[in-house]
């Protein structure tokens, strides 16, 4: 089967817009005074399909899905920080913080111990070594640095890394530490939307000329998972979330809009199948900006121009509720690859596929139901200080899952898979 690398994960959000018909949009209110794009779920349904059969090989640039999950992040939240300066004068930046925690931490956390567990009954030795060795810095929301200091290539990522792919939540996290310290303090006044534009503008192009000079190195591993790096994509999500883009985009006639609304999807679309990785000449050198900014101008044309067919369609049934589960698809997928896809080589490549994604999908739907939906939306056991304890339990158990698991040690008698790359 075609080798695997982890991707970064689509990162849920919900700050949605009131423009849009209702055709088009969830039912359930979100964020503050503003409703949920059903379209956007869609784009997201779209991306993690992407991911995933990019890492069972079946999708050469697949991993560009991870792009449009960025801007589609950089575009919510920026949304629902702008939201709440103009509605209260001001941006309650705790309030924020513990809405991402209840809204990402127990799905991840529960994930997280779920696959130490996993790894320590059925994994291999360098598997869960490694994962006690990352497990302490995806806690800390930095093992994209952790990757990047002890020069873990992200192209030739090995298979013993369970945790490799939350590489990319800890880019999130540390966007949503920075960027609403931003917002807070340049959204104030009149012309406080111009002025968050023209930073998240500014911001982007200078992400970009980091990933020019960094990504010319021979292990671009530093340029695909810095934070600066990669903020290019989130910045220009947010750069379309501000007045300025969104009272252009508004003035774009439907037909207009499906055109390129079109155009751009279907360019998208041929990215994601002929791109070859790193081993794309034009990739680091404004190719991950140009697909930024395509997916940017497409999720500000489907929030802001009622009624198009791209937004029709990504807010059909089908992407609507994969973009649902994709952040939890995408926290077990990779583990549920590596651990379970080796038992399954009797059926083939694509049968074996289909049995993790499935099961994949079933882990997803679970954590989704009973995990990050009670929390998120304050069930009876998850309100108050049972709220917290539904937060910082599961963060707990991974900690003393930590220090209880003994690591690994290589026998004299035992190869060590890394020995034979």
């Amino acid at each position: 089967m075609p080798a695997r690398r982890p991707l970064p994960a689509p990162t849920p959000t919900t700050a949605q817009d009131r423009t849009v018909p209702g055709r088009h949009r969830a039912a359930r209110p979100s964020g503050v005074g503003r409703a949920h794009i059903a379209a956007l779920d869609g784009l997201r349904g779209f991306a993690v399909v992407a991911v995933l059969l990019f890492h069972a090989g079946y999708l050469n640039g697949g991993f560009l899905g991870v792009d449009l999950f960025f801007v589609l992040s950089g575009f919510l939240i920026t949304g629902l920080l702008l939201g709440e300066a103009t509605g209260r004068g001001r941006i309650p930046l705790a309030a924020f913080w513990v809405r991402r925690a209840r809204r990402l931490l127990p799905a991840l956390c529960c994930v997280v111990v779920v696959t130490v567990l996993a790894t320590w009954a059925w994994g291999s030795t360098a598997q869960l070594r490694f994962a006690l060795d990352d497990l302490p810095w995806v806690g800390a929301q930095a093992v994209n640095w952790h990757y990047i200091a002890e020069q873990v290539g992200y192209w030739n990522a090995s298979d013993t890394r369970v945790f490799a792919h939350l590489w990319s939540i800890g880019v999130e996290w540390q966007f949503y530490l920075a960027w609403p310290l931003v917002v807070a303090v340049a959204a104030r006044g009149r012309f406080g939307e111009r002025i968050v534009a023209s930073l998240a503008g500014a911001g982007a192009l200078v992400s970009l000329a980091l990933t020019v000079s960094l990504g010319a190195a021979v292990d671009t591993t530093r340029a695909y998972e810095g934070t600066d790096t990669r903020a290019a994509a989130l910045l220009l999500g947010a750069l379309v979330a501000t007045a300025p883009v969104r009272d252009l985009a508004r003035r774009v006639p439907r037909r207009a809009a499906d055109l390129v609304c079109l155009a751009l999807a279907c360019g998208l679309a041929v990215a994601w199948a002929v791109t070859e990785g790193e081993k794309a000449p034009l990739l680091f050198e404004g190719g991950l900006f140009v697909h930024s900014l395509a997916a940017a101008v497409l999720i500000v044309l489907m929030a802001r121009v009622p009624g198009t067919w791209a937004a029709r369609i990504a807010g059909s049934r089908l992407p609507r509720g994969l973009g649902k589960l994709s952040y939890s698809l995408y926290l077990w997928h990779w583990p549920v690859y590596l651990l379970l896809l080796p038992r399954l080589s009797a059926l083939g490549g694509p049968g074996g596929t289909a049995v993790a994604i499935g099961v994949s999908l079933v882990a997803a739907a679970v954590t989704t139901r009973f995990v990050e939906d009670p929390v998120r939306a304050r069930a009876g056991w998850a309100r108050g200080g049972r709220g917290w304890i539904a937060v910082v339990a599961p963060a707990v158990a991974g900690v003393v899952l930590w220090a209880a698991v003994p690591e690994p040690v290589t026998g004299a008698g035992t190869v060590d898979v890394d020995q034979l790359r």
